[in-house]
């Protein structure tokens, strides 16, 4: 797909005649008199003019914006002045408040044009009233804390406005006993609830439907994708247009929903809430908590069954696996058991005949994966697989393309759609992402980049060390940690170790522990599962000298500006396991149309997710660092080529010595600018 470049000034429908873009984003422009520091940006307006004129055409764009470009603020500005109902999508929660709570108000306080916003998160974020007057009625919880927790909560619920559960620091969000306190699509009673009056999560649609811009995440906006192709009323508003923001996110996202799945969680959450609705309106009938504790158990067993903790699993890889085969026999028999005991008495209350059709539903559910799974030309276009997690596992049914599916979406309604995020093409060819949402066959659509208006060739330093072992050699992750102990003395710290799988990461930090305890060096070491990310990156910016480790959680959406963060250590590059699941029946359905898989899905893969790690490198003007890359493939292979030139345009070498020098000229120029340094702040406009 080619980039094109179209100059188009806006003209908004709805504010006509009282603000254009150049007034908008000029140096001395309405972002410029409300925002310190703003600095004026040629790639920043002309995303602006783009999405202007994807919205006012009701047209596709996809937007490539380099870090530094402030593609945040160039889809707000023109999305807020457009007079179009505006949904936007991001990647995660935390982006979401980010949007709400801070970027928004900022633009719309610069404007000067009332526009009304609403944030809208899924339902498990809102504090369920049924739920929690159950919870707190019946008291038993699995430790003080959580009755501590539930206690707190229901204080929350009665004075909190919109009862998110982020409002409520003293419980927190991955605590368990929230889920007594909330519901899912499963278990919500909806109108039959009691409390539907009063719901928290229906006052967030509410709000919704009547705002002009609904900022949502992007499980959200799937969620509801299907609830509409199945005929249940949506949660989202009708609207004009849809920004996907880290849209490089969207196709796995996507398959997710697209796909199916069933989750022993879910079978114990059936469990627990049928025994609570038993105690409070059956109690006379015995049999329904006897049941309830018998599925508990062969979900747990079902569990037990695999060996394998953290690993994603092909329905094909268990066809003759009798310990696996025989706990989900049981399952559905305790399931159907549980099934009609809850059938018989459903009239007794709501909550029971919810049970009783999520009993059925799960029912069916687990038939149709088993009977695929044991012969898959029962549906081909899906893939089964098995996700097991410490304490659980998930039975997936994934497509093995979501193109056509993704497509109709599109083509359903005349809205915009707009794609943007720092990594969606291959050395500007967007023709990988748009074959896995379906839209290389959409005519007109528009693709555009812009580059990072930061210096790159002055600020960063790309260094692929000579004699490293192969990546798939046993000796590849102790010869890197000894390639890049220098590295680390000369950087002093301050670097992120991000690996490609949860294995490399344990053994690094091993391995850098000893190294350090050896060369008497004393930068704190900081790994991933110690803490949450968040914990873990206020700890690396005040530290100021630690090198953290990572795996996936690192690799994108972090942002440490300035000194902290100057050396970024890739250990390989980011293929894809081959033997996952999903990837390997997509190569093999590729490879049986006579497709070459590793260049045409793989490739352009590895490159985006290598963009997105190298991306945590420069994330300011004023930042300079080193990008070390410790796989020789990106010099002795062919694709190599395609997978640097897909980089920000660094310097390059292979030589120790010129990062050594690289990184003593960083600290003469820390010396000589240390007075400034020391008041230096992040640019409130550079949101990428």
């Amino acid at each position: 797909m080619a980039v094109t470049v179209t100059h188009y000034h806006f003209s908004p429908n709805r504010f006509s005649g009282m603000v254009d873009l150049d007034s908008v984003f000029a140096e001395d422009g309405l972002l410029a008199q409300a925002v310190g520091e703003y600095r004026f940006r040629p790639q920043q307006i002309g995303m602006a003019r783009a999405v202007a004129e994807a919205i006012d055409r009701n047209s596709i764009l996809l937007a490539e914006a380099g870090t530094g470009t402030g593609k945040t603020f160039a889809y707000l500005a023109p999305a807020l002045l457009s007079g179009a109902k505006v949904i936007i999508s991001t990647g995660t929660k935390n982006l979401q408040d980010q949007l709400f709570y801070r970027d928004i108000p900022v633009v719309r306080a610069a404007l000067k044009i009332p526009v009304s916003v609403s944030l809208l998160k899924g339902r498990a974020n809102y504090v369920c009233r049924h739920h929690l007057e159950r919870a707190v009625a019946d008291g038993h919880f699995a430790s003080r804390d959580d009755a501590l927790y539930i206690a707190a909560i229901a204080r929350y619920a009665k004075t909190s406005r919109s009862g998110d559960k982020g409002g409520l620091s003293e419980v927190p969000e991955t605590a368990a006993v929230w889920s007594y306190a909330t519901s899912t699509r499963d278990n919500c009673l909806g109108g039959e609830c009691g409390h539907y009056k009063e719901c928290f999560v229906m006052e967030a649609r509410k709000e919704a439907l009547a705002a002009d811009v609904v900022v949502v995440n992007h499980h959200l906006f799937f969620a509801d994708v299907m609830l509409r192709d199945e005929g249940i009323v949506e949660l989202l508003p009708a609207c004009n247009a849809v920004i996907f923001d880290e849209a490089h996110q969207l196709p796995e996202t996507a398959g997710i929903f697209f796909g199916h799945s069933v989750s022993t969680a879910q079978l114990i959450e059936l469990a627990r809430d049928a025994r609570l609705e038993a105690v409070k309106s059956a109690g006379d009938f015995i049999h329904l908590p006897e049941a309830c504790v018998a599925l508990d158990r062969a979900a747990r067993d079902l569990r037990l069954a695999l060996a394998s903790d953290n690993a994603r699993l092909p329905a094909t890889a268990l066809a003759n696996d009798t310990a696996f085969n025989d706990a989900l026999t049981a399952v559905l028999g305790k399931l159907a058991a549980l099934g009609g005991l809850l059938a018989a008495q459903a009239e007794r209350s709501d909550g029971l005949r919810n049970c009783a059709a999520r009993a059925e539903d799960l029912s069916a559910q687990l038939t149709g994966w088993q009977t695929a799974a044991r012969d898959p030309l029962v549906d081909d276009e899906f893939v089964r697989w098995i996700e097991v997690f410490n304490q659980s596992l998930q039975l997936h049914a994934t497509p093995l393309s979501i193109a056509r599916i993704f497509r109709k979406q599109l083509q359903a309604s005349a809205r915009a759609w707009i794609f943007t995020s720092a990594t969606l093409a291959v050395n500007r060819d967007f023709s990988h992402y748009a074959q896995q949402l379906g839209l290389s066959e959409i005519p007109g659509i528009r693709a555009e980049c812009w580059d990072s208006p930061f210096d790159y060739p002055t600020q960063a330093l790309l260094y692929v060390p000579n004699d490293l072992p192969e990546p798939n050699s046993l000796a590849h992750t102790a010869a890197l940690i000894q390639t890049a102990l220098p590295v680390l003395r000369a950087s002093s710290g301050r670097a992120f170790l991000l690996c490609t799988s949860l294995r490399a990461m344990r053994d690094a930090h091993r391995l850098l522990q000893q190294a350090f305890a050896d060369a008497k060096l004393d930068f704190p070491l900081l790994l991933q599962s110690e803490a949450t990310r968040t914990e873990l990156l206020e700890r690396f910016r005040r530290l100021g000298n630690a090198v953290l480790i990572g795996s996936q959680s690192f690799w994108e959406g972090v942002d440490v500006r300035g000194e902290a963060l100057s050396l970024v250590i890739i250990d390989k590059l980011p293929f894809a396991s081959p033997d996952d699941p999903v990837l390997a029946a997509r190569i093999a359905r590729m490879q049986a149309e006579g497709q070459n898989a590793f260049m045409s899905y793989q490739l352009p893969r590895a490159a985006i997710a290598l963009k997105q790690g190298a991306g945590r490198l420069i994330r300011d003007e004023n930042d300079r660092g080193v990008l070390m890359i410790c796989d020789p493939r990106l010099i002795s292979k062919p694709y190599g080529r395609k997978l640097w030139q897909s980089l920000p345009p660094m310097k390059r070498t292979r030589e120790l010595r010129e990062v050594e020098e690289f990184f003593r000229s960083v600290a003469a120029d820390e010396t000589r600018n240390e007075p400034c340094r020391a008041g230096h702040k992040p640019l409130a406009q550079q949101h990428v």
